[in-house]
């Protein structure tokens, strides 16, 4: 990127200035900056920095002999100075900064006098439009909140390349069409698609599960016929999965299960490739319903299977439509939340469509929840609250899969970790890992962070809120946003403060202040990422869940919530073992005989616990 210096006087052409000569006291540094830096940088218009130069029209004259600094600023003094005057390397003639931020020449006898000076302005060679778009209507408690979104929305995404944070219209209002035409979807701006492409390629490459079961079946078509509503988070991984579905012959169409992890760019991706997405990055409560509306209530075209994270897919459709529910073959449900509203559908009658529990399988309890929250749950902290954990303080509620994985995390940090459980054998197993097991009253007062991570609701309830000390962090890894009561917390005597995207202080009338990040909901995916590979491991399970409820015989699946045959749980670890270059050992028919086993599997009985 070129950069040209111009003088603001000069309309026409500028006198190229040669600084090669200059030596190493009168150089200027380049400083390579992106534009987006470089606007970031540029004062709100009546914003300006307090430790600026005044204007010259307010600055007192300098002291002493010569022009003062105003009359160096006033336009008729605005001339663009000699080369010849800037190369001179006349050591009587020493160049000095003047206090007041302009150049000064002192010659031999000790008189100093000031060089002319000249009104800058840097623009980029390729990008000079991008430069000049200062904010105009915002001040500088404004700018400097849609700076701190922006660079933390590029941890996760490439939205930061090219969205504008301060387009605040929304996609409900915009009409927007991709390459082809086609205008079915709704995203942010179906012009970032190609940076949502490159980042679907990269996640391609961590998912060898999937891409191979796309590779086997692609000729088959085992889901040819299928129209597949689904409601998930849309990110990278979703988007592989979704592709991978279509490759099997099935039309789908998506909405987002939480309303802060759909990555922009991606959903652009998926539009762009005639994917039927409505889903972007922030949406309101009511732009959440909406979506889902337009992915079910759709002319010409209706669900027969539902994949879903959560519940609320399903629950609309039960809500607003349940009618559809007389050719919908099955629902695969991936979450505690989603899994437990089936199973209550389940015992009251109501459920009137087979069901497959995709949170309890193997593969998924030991590697999302266990494996990805262990690393996502320090990814998501540190990103939006750069915090050290050794020595710190922590409660984490809850010590099923998420909580060991969270539990474990901190502990290798160096934190000190409590641990609330309600379940004696999960409380035992926290003892046995070293946990001190402690009810949520007895150090909500001393610990610095506390994560729910139950799928219960009122796990911090207002009065444990009330009585966290100041600058404590709340936080959530559960999917639902019902495990803290934030809705306690928008009253008149406490304040909220954004300070980056998805972190707000909340400040009692007291001073007190805590740190709420996401707002109460699922932590990782709202604030950061989760690991490609792990999340391979379960879209992997929801494809074959698919597939298998899809294609059974009638009246092999009754009006019932099931766990996915132990056999495909196998298939999907081995289909992952190759990206470790791990050899199986495979049992003898001696030994098969001995333990009652088919030598092909599967090789625990489904009560086995793992």
């Amino acid at each position: 990127m070129s950069v040209q210096v111009v003088s603001a006087a000069a309309a026409a052409k500028v006198p190229e200035v040669e600084l090669k000569d200059l030596s190493p006291a009168e150089a200027e540094p380049q400083l390579g900056l992106s534009t987006a830096a470089v606007s970031a940088m540029a004062p709100a218009a009546g914003g300006g920095d307090p430790e600026a130069p005044a204007p010259a029209a307010e600055r007192p004259p300098a002291p002493g002999p010569g022009s003062g600094p105003a009359a160096a600023l006033s336009p008729a003094a605005g001339k663009v100075p000699q080369a010849s005057a800037m190369k001179r390397s006349d050591p009587h003639h020493q160049h000095q900064r003047h206090r007041d931020g302009g150049e000064a020449l002192v010659s031999p006898d000790g008189t100093v006098t000031e060089a002319p000076r000249t009104v800058k302005k840097i623009q980029f060679a390729d990008q000079k439009q991008e430069f000049n778009k200062r904010p105009t209507k915002i001040g500088r408690r404004s700018l400097s909140r849609s700076i701190s979104q922006s660079s933390t929305d590029s941890y996760s995404s490439a939205a930061s390349y090219t969205d504008s944070s301060d387009d605040e219209t929304s996609p409900r209002d915009k009409q927007q069409k991709n390459s082809k035409g086609n205008s079915d979807f709704c995203v942010k701006n179906i012009k970032q698609a190609e940076f949502g492409r490159r980042e679907i390629e990269i996640a391609e490459q961590e998912m060898p599960a999937l891409m191979a079961l796309r590779k086997r079946a692609q000729g088959e078509k085992p889901l040819a016929g299928a129209k597949i509503v689904g409601c998930t988070h849309i990110t990278a991984q979703t988007a592989v999965l979704m592709e991978t579905l279509g490759a099997l012959g099935a039309q789908c169409r998506w909405a987002a299960c939480n309303i802060y992890s759909t990555l922009n760019e991606v959903a652009a991706a998926l539009a762009e490739n005639g994917f039927p997405v409505f889903a972007w990055k922030g949406e309101s409560e009511d732009d959440f319903w909406w979506c889902i509306d337009r992915c079910v209530n759709v002319e010409g075209w209706q669900p027969n299977m539902i994949l879903d994270d959560g519940g609320d897919l399903t629950h609309w459709i039960y809500k607003k439509y349940p009618n559809m529910f007389k050719k919908i073959k099955g629902i695969v449900e991936e979450s505690v939340t989603g899994v437990h509203r089936l199973y209550q559908l389940s015992k009251a009658g109501k459920l009137c469509v087979p069901a497959m529990n995709v949170n309890d399988s193997v593969t998924k309890q030991k590697f999302d929840n266990l494996y990805c929250c262990r690393e996502s749950i320090l990814d998501g902290l540190k990103r939006t609250t750069d915090m050290m954990f050794g020595g710190k303080q922590v409660v984490v509620c809850g010590y099923g899969e998420v909580g060991k994985g969270c539990c474990a995390a901190l502990k290798a940090m160096g934190s000190i970790v409590y641990v609330t459980e309600i379940d004696p054998i999960c409380a035992l197993q926290a003892c046995m890992d070293g946990f001190r097991l402690v009810k949520l009253n007895e150090v909500i007062r001393q610990v610095d962070i506390v994560i729910t991570c139950t799928g219960n609701k009122n796990v911090v309830t207002r009065e444990h809120l009330d009585r966290m000390k100041n600058s404590c962090i709340v936080c959530n890894m559960g999917h639902s946003n019902t495990e803290i009561d934030v809705a306690s917390l928008r009253t008149p005597e406490l304040t909220w403060e954004r300070v980056r995207s998805q972190v707000d202080h909340v400040i009692w009338p007291d001073g007190k202040r805590i740190v709420l990040l996401a707002e109460g909901r699922l932590l990782n995916l709202s604030c950061s990422t989760v690991p490609t590979f792990v999340l391979s491991i379960t879209a992997t399970t929801q494809a074959l869940a698919l597939i298998e409820l899809y294609n059974a015989p009638e009246g092999r699946y009754k009006q019932d919530v099931y766990l996915l045959p132990k056999k495909m749980d196998e298939y999907v670890a081995s289909l992952h073992l190759p990206t470790f270059d791990a050899h199986l050992t495979e049992l003898t028919d001696e030994q098969a005989k001995y333990l009652g086993l088919n030598k092909n599997g599967p090789f625990k009985p489904n009560y086995y616990r793992y």
